[in-house]
């Protein structure tokens, strides 16, 4: 079983900067591909970017590409998400989720088999 574990939420203003982190535990964090989603109210679950187990080859949406970062420390059992020029339709819930073993590297929702809670994300304009 892989427990995950969103820190780093809250609210910013438009522009701002918040680092979510994402702390894994269960099983060996390097064999996970990690990924991070986003949900605001009453839209679907989205993809905003992915990590492979060796931390290379970044995935992003496109709505997130050149303001957003992903990157994981396997020493820590942690990835995190450095969310710069922050903007109110960024406002969600994120969710941070495990593709264990890592073989897909996908981002669809579907190819991840652990979730954590989600934090809330809220940009005010």
């Amino acid at each position: 079983q892989v427990q995950l574990v969103e820190s780093g939420g809250g609210l910013v203003q438009a522009g701002g900067s918040l680092r979510l982190s994402c702390a894994a535990s269960g099983r060996t964090f390097s064999m996970y591909i990690m990924g991070w989603f986003r949900q605001a109210p009453g839209k679907e679950r989205e993809f905003v970017a992915a990590v492979s187990r060796s931390g290379g080859n970044p995935l992003y949406a496109d709505s997130v590409k050149g303001r957003f970062t992903i990157s994981r420390d396997n020493a820590k059992n942690t990835v995190y998400l450095q969310m710069n020029s922050l903007k109110s339709e960024d406002t969600a819930v994120y969710l941070c989720a495990a593709d264990y073993p890592g073989t897909s590297y996908s981002t669809g929702a579907w190819a991840y088999e652990y979730w954590g809670q989600g934090i809330q994300v809220t940009v005010s304009s």
